[in-house]
């Protein structure tokens, strides 16, 4: 009888074993795939870590790079600035990035003269104002380098502002020239949010702090102060490109020059809005006397370009939701 129960104990003894066996395999099996994911994970960071650490090398010395091809050039050299896009606050036409590409070229000696050349539907009124000024400021203080403006395809509304302070402006036939006005847009919800029975609540303190909500109706008063506010902005619009562009602009006979209309390059000519017909090359090879063109835009750093791939702030986004434009010269 002992003997017989003896067998199965042996039997489960070594079943024991083998499931042991197993459990322990097993164990190594899941160690060895969890380092290889680690392994991956590890190699994934280093990766990326190096590319970053090159972006940002390459970030550094890429303008330290253009300074050295500046600096070794033998001759003088016409500066380029590129004014492309929208005119307005952490764009690439920001008065901050134009401004400083200005500074740098008028201060530069072997520089003979400076083209802007424009590419812009216009924006914002406020910075177009301070390239305005500065470029005043920068050819007072440097009499000897004329600022010319070259439009390509489009040199409208703040562009033009920016434009009009050059010594003379240029595009070409086709261009699309003038746009002289302001506007602010948005949106009126009321309707359908009665619609949908929705209830619009505000709690503000000030008589008129909601008077831009998209979601309340508009009120007399509230819209004439408004258009008051923009009417003010169109009236430094138009002085200040009469203080640019003087009695060649020929605004007495034509009162729609202030009006916001475009203007083809060929049709802007005899308005007095350009000097005339032609490209940057043209004009730094045959008014400027000088071909050669250096670029002295302000290039974003490509963690500038990859951070406004993003998406914009979270105070832009609230203004887009509550239905607030600011004046734009366009």
């Amino acid at each position: 009888m002992t003997d017989e129960w003896k067998a199965p104990e042996k039997a489960n003894a070594d079943n024991n074993g083998d499931d042991r066996s197993w459990k322990l395999l097993e164990k190594t099996l899941l160690a060895s795939v969890q380092e290889q994911r680690r392994s991956r994970r590890w190699g994934i960071f280093f990766k990326l870590l190096t590319f970053i650490y090159l972006l940002g090398m390459l970030a550094l010395f890429s303008p330290l790079m253009d300074m050295e091809k500046s600096a070794t050039r033998s001759g003088n050299y016409t500066a380029l600035i590129e004014v492309r896009g929208v005119i307005a606050d952490k764009e690439s036409a920001s008065a901050d990035n134009i401004v400083s590409s200005l500074r740098a070229a008028f201060e530069d000696t072997k520089v003979k003269a400076v083209i802007l050349r424009i590419n812009s539907p216009g924006g914002s009124p406020v910075q177009s104002g301070y390239v305005y000024d500065e470029i005043r400021r920068l050819r007072a203080l440097h009499p000897d380098i004329k600022l010319y403006a070259v439009i390509s395809d489009l040199g409208a509304s703040g562009a033009y502002y920016i434009a009009s302070a050059a010594d003379q402006i240029y595009a070409d036939k086709a261009s699309l020239v003038g746009s002289i006005g302001v506007t602010a847009a948005g949106y009126g919800f009321v309707g359908t949010m009665e619609k949908l029975g929705v209830e619009r609540r505000t709690y503000t303190s000030g008589e008129h702090k909601s008077f831009l909500d998209p979601f309340q109706p508009q009120k007399a008063d509230e819209t004439q102060f408004w258009q008051g506010v923009l009417d003010t902005t169109h009236r430094q619009f138009i002085a200040s490109v009469k203080q640019g562009r003087g009695d060649r602009l020929k605004d007495k006979e034509h009162p729609e020059l202030f009006s916001g209309l475009v203007w083809s390059g060929e049709q802007a000519l005899p308005l007095g809005l350009i000097d005339g017909l032609g490209s940057a090359s043209s004009v730094a090879r045959d008014v400027i006397g000088e071909k050669e063109l250096v670029d002295f835009t302000v290039q974003e750093s490509p963690f500038d370009r990859f951070s406004k791939k993003l998406g914009a702030s979270v105070a832009e986004k609230l203004a887009l939701y509550m239905g607030f434009q600011g004046p734009t010269l366009r």
